[in-house]
C-alpha cells in the first residue's frame, strides 16, 4: 500500500463481546530532514508524499522564498551526512536561487517540528508580524456564504487516504468564484498539509493565492493563519475553533477567518466583508 499507509495487527475489543484479531491500516508518520545546499534546515514529522511541495511550502511560510523562480529544485539523498547510505527518502536537499537570503544560525530554532507543531519558536512568530511579501488588505475577494458552507463536505469527500486510516488532516484550496477544488493534500500534521498546498502553488507559479479559500479539516491555529498570510490567501475556513492569537493575526493581516464551519452555520471572526450573505444578520457581533 506504499509508505503513506501501513498495516498493523491489532486486537479488536468490544465490551460484552469476544475479542478478535484483525489488521488495521495506519497513517504513516516519518521524519523528513530538509537541507539547503547540503546544510540541515529543519526536521519535521510528516506523512511521506509530496515532499518537494512540503519543503517549498515551508520555505514560503518561513519567509525565505516567495516566488517560484527562487526554488530551483530538490532531490532525495542518503542518510546522515549526505555522503550516501540507504536512501530512505527521508532527507531532501533543496537548491535555491543564488540571491535568496538564507536564515542565519541565530534564527535556527533547533528546527525540529512535530506533526502537531509547525511554528515552535520565537523567530517564526516575530517574522510573520514583520515580513509578508503579499498584502491582503487590498484583496477584494468575495465568496458566497452558501458556497463556503459546502467546503467541509467537499474536502472530506476528496480525502482518499483518510478513508483508509481515519488519521490524517487535510487542507484544500478552492477557487472563490467557482468553488472548484484546486488542490488537496493530506498529512498527519495539519501544518504539513497546508505547506504541501502552498508548495504546490509555488511550483505551479500561482503565488500569491488571491481569489482563493483555504479549507482545513481541524482548528484554525496561529500557525495556519501565518501560512495563509505568507501565501497571500485571503480567506481561511475551519470546521473547528480558532485560537485568540490566530484571530489577532488574521485581523492585523487582513485575512478573513471563519471557524466552526458546520452545516449551514459559521462564525466569521475577522474581515466579514469577504463573506457574501444576502440575509441581514440577526444581531451585531460583539467587537473585541
Amino acid at each position: 500500500m506504499g509508505r503513506i499507509t501501513a498495516r498493523w495487527p491489532i486486537t479488536k475489543v468490544s465490551v460484552a463481546q469476544s475479542s478478535a484479531h484483525r489488521v488495521d491500516v495506519l497513517a504513516v508518520e516519518e521524519p523528513l530532514e530538509v537541507r539547503i545546499a547540503g546544510q540541515p534546515l529543519v526536521v519535521t514529522m510528516r506523512t511521506p508524499g509530496h515532499d518537494v511541495e512540503l519543503a517549498a511550502g515551508f520555505l514560503v511560510s518561513e519567509g525565505i522564498i516567495a516566488r517560484g523562480e527562487q526554488f530551483r529544485g530538490a532531490i532525495h539523498c542518503g542518510g546522515p551526512g549526505g555522503g550516501g547510505g540507504e536512501n530512505t527518502y527521508n532527507v531532501l536537499d533543496v537548491s535555491l536561487a543564488p540571491d535568496v537570503r538564507l536564515p542565519g544560525r541565530e534564527h535556527a530554532r533547533s528546527f525540529y517540528a512535530t506533526s502537531s507543531c509547525g511554528v515552535c519558536g520565537k523567530a517564526s512568530i516575530d517574522a510573520v508580524h514583520t515580513v509578508s511579501t503579499y498584502a491582503l488588505t487590498g484583496d477584494d475577494t468575495v465568496v458566497d456564504a452558501a458556497q463556503v458552507a459546502e467546503l467541509p463536505e467537499m474536502l472530506r469527500a476528496a480525502q482518499a487516504v483518510f478513508d483508509k486510516t481515519g488519521g490524517l488532516h487535510a487542507a484544500g484550496l478552492f477557487d472563490a468564484q467557482t468553488g472548484e477544488l484546486l488542490v488537496l493534500r493530506e498529512d498527519v500534521g495539519r501544518h504539513n498539509a497546508v505547506d504541501k498546498v502552498i508548495g504546490w502553488a509555488l511550483l505551479e507559479d500561482r503565488l500569491p493565492l488571491r481569489g482563493t479559500v483555504l479549507q482545513v479539516s481541524g482548528r484554525a491555529s496561529f500557525e495556519l493563519v501565518q501560512k495563509a498570510v505568507m501565501a497571500g490567501i485571503p480567506v481561511l475556513t475551519a470546521v473547528s475553533a480558532p485560537s485568540s492569537l490566530a484571530v489577532q493575526l488574521a485581523r492585523d493581516s487582513g485575512l478573513t477567518l471563519v471557524g466552526f464551519l458546520r452545516g449551514q452555520t459559521m462564525n466569521v471572526y475577522t474581515h466579514p466583508h469577504r463573506i457574501d450573505n444576502p440575509l441581514e444578520p440577526l444581531e451585531q457581533s460583539v467587537r473585541a
